[in-house]
């Protein structure tokens, strides 16, 4: 699925006119998001966003997740395992599972942290802890009240903010930014733009902490890049982003081709793809999550036609992040107010 443009564009008439719609969507959305949810016996860190789409949770949440391994902790990813066959609970292993049956996120996610998948996210938590978590990263469920959560982080997206303002289906907003707000402790922007300092000022206004960070691509393929003919390939939420990432790096864009968010590719796809690299003399650049597809997938002769470029989150206060997520796991659940 891709996010419709008229999202992220000033309010026009198709907006105004499911407007109404949203305006209910968003108020049972709010509700849920209130509820109380059950105590799993270890802290849970929520790194959620305000809208649907892509904004940046896999890569914080495998930050998160690093910096806490670090610091002596035994964390788990918590994903729910969207586009996998496979309801869980069950723990994610690269080796044995593939993408249609566990999701293309949680393969990612599991080779940079031990990942549980569950739609059930209680039974998922409880998994999580039998095997030795001593702290879960929940990914995306920021609107999902079934765990109490030590830490609510809601990443913003800089260029794109929330949009239009409105709720689903006349936005990209999944309840109102205001009652959103009210149920967050913590805003991450990531990148620079308008829309997300729009976003940062009102949080501040409602007493949340804001924090800044930005996402790297890995310096290997930034090198390959430089000056590189490529065909840049994504299935993502918004793969303008990640167009503007490679042109950054310095390549030199010939094509372009998206799929929608979590596109199952087959092999039918990839012989296409395979031509246009042919015919542009070019590499396929591509997203991580799109690799752990493509991969095996992919005719190994032509594999130095396929690039992925990984990225990093890089926070702009480490330090400051460090201190919130540690008083997280110290204190009772709601724990929000940051240095």
């Amino acid at each position: 699925m891709r996010a419709p443009r008229f999202w992220w564009c000033p309010r026009g008439a198709l907006a105004r006119l499911l407007s109404p719609l949203g305006w209910l969507y968003g108020a049972i959305t709010l509700r849920r998001m209130r509820g109380r949810g059950v105590d799993v016996g270890v802290p849970v860190i929520c790194v959620g966003n305000f809208v649907a789409g892509g904004a940046g949770k896999t890569p914080t949440a495998i930050a998160l997740a690093a910096l806490l391994a670090r610091r002596g902790e035994t964390p788990f990813v918590l994903m729910r395992g969207y586009g996998g066959s496979l309801p869980g609970p069950v723990e994610v292993h690269p080796a044995h599972h593939a993408a249609k049956a566990v999701g293309d996120e949680p393969l990612l996610m599991a080779r940079h942290a031990r990942t549980v998948i569950a739609r059930d996210r209680a039974a998922g938590a409880a998994l999580a802890r039998a095997l030795g978590a001593s702290v879960i990263v929940m990914d995306d469920g920021l609107q999902n009240p079934a765990l109490a959560k030590r830490l609510r982080l809601a990443v913003v997206d800089g260029a794109s903010g929330v949009g239009n303002g409105l709720c689903l289906p006349a936005g990209p907003l999944r309840a109102p930014l205001d009652g959103q707000l009210g149920e967050t402790d913590a805003v991450l922007v990531i990148g620079a733009g308008a829309a997300g300092e729009a976003v940062a000022a009102q949080a501040q206004t409602q007493g949340a902490a804001v924090m800044q960070a930005r996402l790297e691509p890995a310096q290997e393929a930034v090198s390959r890049l430089q000056g590189q003919a490529v065909l840049a390939l994504s299935g993502i939420g918004r793969p303008e982003k990640f167009a503007a990432t490679l042109r950054e790096a310095g390549a030199r864009i010939v094509a372009e081709r998206a799929f929608g968010d979590h596109h199952a590719y087959t092999q039918r796809d990839v012989a296409v793809l395979v031509d246009e690299a042919l015919l542009y003399d070019c590499v396929v650049a591509t997203t991580e999550k799109d690799m752990v597809k493509l991969g095996p997938l992919w005719p190994p002769e032509q594999r130095h036609r396929l690039l992925p470029v990984p990225v990093t989150l890089v926070f702009a206060e480490a330090r400051r992040i460090e201190a919130m997520v540690f008083a997280a796991l110290t204190v009772g659940s709601g724990a929000a107010g940051a240095p």
